[in-house]
């Protein structure tokens, strides 16, 4: 647990640099339903593999303006051409196998929204459609990856995802509000259990 000096307010130990602070305060956590918010997540998260969150907190603006918004439409007809554009590029990671995973990604993002009706729709089945309320007391104590993320993973990867391991996906789970990890102690814990109507 980590006090802010400025603030007093009690954060995730996590929550340390200027971007993570307001990445923690502001969207972990919170529950996601935009289509473009769940893709990007889906990006974001396959590239962080083997790296920092700061990392990609880092290289976040410069990923939306490459990836066109993330608008999987767009990142689907990616070509070769592209991808060179982006294996050129310093703002982002430049990963072969991550740039192809996220064009491949986007082909199957759009098929499960054709299956579901959207993917929103798709994903939140995993946690029976609202946020899964925990109550850690210490960071030990959070998992990195659960039953949940154990399905949905295993389910993206017959779906054709790629970067989608159970862990990658319970960072996702956490980072979009399917469940709620903030230690009690932490400000945040409180608020997002209200608003999940979890108190």
């Amino acid at each position: 647990m980590k006090k802010s000096r400025e603030s007093g307010l009690a954060r995730c130990h996590w929550a340390r640099s200027e971007l993570n602070i307001a990445y923690h305060d502001q969207e972990w956590g919170v529950p996601v339903h935009d289509e473009k918010k769940w893709f990007e997540f889906l990006i974001l998260e396959g590239a962080q593999a083997g790296l920092s969150w700061d990392t990609i907190l880092r290289k976040r603006a410069r990923y939306r303006d490459v990836f066109d918004g993330f608008d999987p439409e767009k990142v689907a007809r990616y070509d070769k051409k592209k991808v060179r554009e982006l294996l050129r590029d310093p703002g982002i990671i430049r990963n072969k196998l991550k740039i192809d995973a996220a064009i491949e990604n986007a082909g199957a993002f759009m098929t499960v929204r054709e299956e579901f009706g959207s993917f929103d729709g798709y994903v939140w089945r995993f946690v029976d459609g609202r946020p899964m309320q925990n109550a850690w007391k210490t960071r030990k104590q959070v998992p990195t990856k659960t039953p949940q993320s154990d399905a949905l993973s295993k389910d993206l990867q017959k779906r054709g995802f790629r970067f989608v391991g159970s862990t990658i996906c319970y960072a996702l789970m956490q980072a979009t509000g399917m469940v709620n990890d903030h230690v009690v102690n932490c400000f945040r814990y409180a608020d997002l259990a209200r608003a999940n109507g979890r108190t």
